[in-house]
């Protein structure tokens, strides 16, 4: 089968022919770094991990671009929040800038925790503000923006002079709701969007860099134009991204990289959101679930199996028995991989051992439910093959290549000939979910909470050291 996904922009399933041969570029929006992760955040990172893998097995060279969103409205505005606080002993008080990177090292944590890869590129937008500043010069010079006639330093994308304004999500201008991202006083239409935004009276000086059209900051959408086009070029093969960003976010993106001359994205493909027992999640009803809070129920083997389990597209529903079904279902399959390795089987596997019904389920808009269908098949010939006597060889080398192509394996606790790379693996998984909750807790300043973890870890001989790049640990 070829392989094919589906478009946002064109709404249909198309076939992947790459922009480069032998190469799949591959943007998707990463975390705005004002708060705690959720898990609509965590299910995002994973479906684009999930379909980073699957190219990578289909021998593209992959090229993984996720932004970090470092400098925003809400960063500021918790930022300032916290400058209410006392903090404790000598803990300082803290910078805009601080709250970025201490939340962004709680999202790593929590990908890290469930497997997923770290991204070719991880670049954060304050360290490409040459390039948003280019950007900008190329759309006021091709006529579709302006700087606000009002001295705000403010400059605004004019949507009615682009004509395929709207063309990502199939509405018109007309039927647009306001943009809501700057003042909008010097806009020649309510729905014009902000590329730069002018430095404020009371804002941070830290936050505002000298630009042709006056001191401030980039507005959201520009960043990530500006990025995409840093690392993967003008013309490259996906964007994605949840679903709740196709509007504004993707609509704008598209627009004003397309308005300044670039091909930009061949597909959109979007992420369906998750909810709790069929109802969005929301603080102000008390439903929301963190990935601190999965990890500290079941393994991170069980919390990337449910998150990962239903297709990319549709709606994942959280229920309190979601992740007690999830572990019973992927503790099968590491049941049997390990019975097989205990009775002398290699595991070791070629891209033959890997079952044509799950290669066409991937490549079939990466249909991950009816993969995972195979996976069980080739769980359920592996166990009978064990019980009457038979060689359980080919089915364990099929369901140990679909573990490692799902991301799934290095989860697992194999044991037997695994040896000890399988159980530092293990170990790894559950030290990093101690320390992401401690991450959190600090983010909460629940200091007390976070000595207690590094204490609780320390006296069960696993020493931690806090660096730039977050927490690692070893056994002491």
């Amino acid at each position: 089968m070829t392989l094919r996904f589906y478009d946002t922009a064109t709404a249909t399933v198309r076939d992947f022919e790459p922009v480069h041969p032998g190469e799949a570029r591959l943007y998707y929006c990463g975390a705005t770094v004002q708060g705690m992760p959720h898990i609509g955040h965590v299910r995002s990172a994973l479906v684009f991990d999930q379909l980073a893998r699957w190219l990578d097995f289909r021998g593209y060279r992959v090229t993984t671009v996720r932004n970090v969103t470092d400098i925003d409205d809400k960063i500021l505005a918790n930022a300032a929040a916290s400058f209410a606080v006392d903090y404790a002993g000598d803990h300082p008080r803290e910078q805009w800038w601080a709250l970025a990177y201490r939340f962004e090292q709680v999202f790593n944590a929590a990908y890290d925790a469930i497997g997923i890869a770290r991204p070719t590129y991880e670049p954060r937008a304050t360290g490409h503000v040459p390039e948003m500043h280019a950007l900008i010069r190329a759309l006021v010079d091709a006529g579709h923006a302006y700087p606000a006639p009002d001295g705000s330093g403010d400059v605004y994308f004019d949507v009615r002079s682009w004509q395929r304004y709207g063309e990502l999500t199939h509405q018109s201008v007309d039927d647009m709701q306001d943009a809501p991202d700057a003042d909008p006083r010097g806009k020649r239409d309510p729905r014009d969007f902000a590329l730069w935004k002018g430095h404020k009276a009371g804002e941070p000086e830290t936050a505002r860099w000298d630009s042709p059209w006056g001191a401030g900051r980039p507005g959201w959408h520009l960043e990530c134009s500006a990025m995409a086009g840093k690392y993967l070029g003008d013309s490259f093969d996906i964007h994605g991204g949840g679903l709740d960003l196709r509007f504004p976010h993707h609509e704008n993106e598209l627009a004003q990289s397309a308005a300044a001359g670039q091909d930009f994205a061949s597909f959109w493909l979007h992420n369906g959101l998750v909810t709790y027992a069929g109802e969005k999640m929301s603080k102000s009803i008390g439903n929301t679930v963190s990935p601190a809070d999965m990890l500290a129920e079941a393994r991170p083997l069980a919390v990337r199996y449910y998150l990962g389990q239903a297709h990319y597209r549709s709606v994942l529903d959280y229920r309190p028995t979601s992740l007690t079904e999830s572990a019973a279902a992927v503790e099968r399959v590491e049941s049997f991989l390990r019975s097989a390795v205990e009775s002398g089987v290699d595991p070791d596997w070629t891209p033959d051992d890997v079952p044509q019904a799950f290669r066409d389920a991937m490549d079939d808009d990466l249909n991950v439910p009816q993969a995972l269908a195979a996976l069980h098949e080739s769980v359920r010939a592996g166990n009978s093959a064990l019980a009457e006597g038979r060689d359980p060889a080919a089915p364990a080398r099929a369901v140990r290549a679909m573990t490692d192509v799902l991301g799934l394996t290095g989860l697992m606790d194999l044991g037997g000939a695994a040896g000890n790379a399988a159980e530092h693996a293990a170990l790894d998984v559950l030290v990093r979910s101690l320390l992401a909750q401690r991450e959190q807790a600090r983010a909460a300043k629940d200091w007390t909470r976070a000595d207690a973890i590094r204490d609780e870890l320390s006296a069960a001989g696993v020493a931690v050291r806090d660096g730039a790049d977050g927490a690692a640990w070893s056994v002491a």
